[in-house]
């Protein structure tokens, strides 16, 4: 049974959605675009729950009926095993509606419809783990691409070795942040690298960074505040590479927070791009800051988001993906690399779901 005050709430949004059906079709709305628009845009948020409480209330008017059937001794056996299978129908259908209608109810993060920057470094491990931060940024590029997200690369610093010491790139599309925002923290993977002669399993880490992306008048940025150093662009690139300045590094001199991009040709794109993360790492720095101070020993389902913190382990010879903050395990880590996060990232927010449904 539904938690009485998202009822309540449930309720309510009902009751507003049919308060607003009826003003907009009133003249004194309707003559006033402004107001008729930013009245639509409310209803057309509520509809979807206050349909869904409408085809709940008649589910509860029927189970009353077949309830009232199940106490009439007058009742045939019959009639008491028909309206006892549709008792048990009718309060399935009934839960499946009261767990839909959370997705409404549960106030929503705000970030969640925004784009990201996404950080991927080499911790622990060496060659191994610079190896899986290119593997980890392929598994996401395959993620993105399933949900219809473009990746944009704004920098990347390779070994040598066909690994990378770290990673940073743009995943842009409505509703990003809310698939990418589970993965921030250490990420562990266990295997046998190529070069180990005796087979023997190596451990090493790569942490990931998820920072959602903000508008330029979400933070005001003073010109003063930048240094910017332009510097000739290295690894593939044509021509250009070596030739012409067209990589750039910003620096933010009162955080000390440095971006470079070298991934466009054109000096004006990288310095658009290189903007774009600056402005996304300080926002991040500054919240993280806040909650510090505010909750310093805070800790949810979902986990804190600390670089520190194991999130979840890739082991290759048992083929398993370990997701440590929910206790999910599964043998699919081929599949997993291949971007089917799906199950882990539902997971994960239906956890986060249950937390904030206990703070309504």
């Amino acid at each position: 049974m539904m938690e009485a005050v998202l009822l309540k709430k449930w309720e309510s949004a009902a009751s507003r959605f049919q308060e607003l059906t009826d003003q907009l079709m009133e003249a004194t709305v309707v003559s006033q675009p402004a107001l008729l628009h930013k009245l639509s845009k409310e209803r057309t948020e509520l509809e979807p729950s206050a349909k869904l409480f409408e085809t709940y209330r008649d589910y509860a008017k029927q189970l009353e009926e077949a309830t009232q059937i199940l106490a009439d001794p007058s009742a045939g056996s019959e009639m008491h095993r028909m309206a006892a299978e549709e008792t048990a129908e009718l309060e399935r259908q009934r839960a499946e509606i009261e767990e839909q209608v959370k997705e409404f109810l549960i106030p929503k993060d705000p970030r969640d419809d925004k784009s990201l920057v996404l950080e991927i470094r080499a911790g622990t491990g060496g060659d191994e783990a610079a190896l899986f931060v290119g593997e980890l940024f392929r598994l996401y590029i395959k993620y993105a691409e399933k949900k219809g997200f473009k990746v944009d690369t704004v920098e990347a610093s390779e070994t040598g070795i066909g690994g990378y010491k770290n990673i940073v790139a743009l995943i842009e599309g409505k509703g990003a942040y809310s698939h990418f925002k589970y993965e921030a923290g250490v990420h562990r993977v266990q295997r046998v690298p190529v070069t180990e002669a005796a087979g023997r399993i190596h451990t090493s880490t790569v942490t990931v960074a998820v920072m959602p992306e903000v508008d330029e008048v979400d933070v005001r940025i003073d010109p003063m505040d930048l240094r910017i150093d332009t510097f000739c662009s290295s690894g593939a690139g044509g021509q250009s590479v070596n030739t012409t300045k067209s990589a750039v590094r910003i620096t933010h001199i009162p955080t000390g927070v440095v971006v470079s991009c070298q991934d466009e040709r054109s000096q004006l794109k990288n310095r658009n791009k290189a903007m774009r993360t600056l402005r996304a790492r300080i926002v991040e720095a500054e919240r993280e800051k806040q909650e510090a101070e505010i909750a310093q020993n805070r800790k949810s389902q979902v986990g804190t988001g600390e670089r520190s913190e194991k999130i979840r382990t890739y082991n290759f010879p048992q083929n398993r993906v370990t997701d440590h903050r929910i206790g999910i395990t599964l043998h699919k880590l081929e599949l997993v690399m291949e971007g089917d996060l799906d199950e882990i990232v539902q997971a994960l927010k239906a956890q986060q779901q249950q937390a904030e449904t206990a703070k309504v």
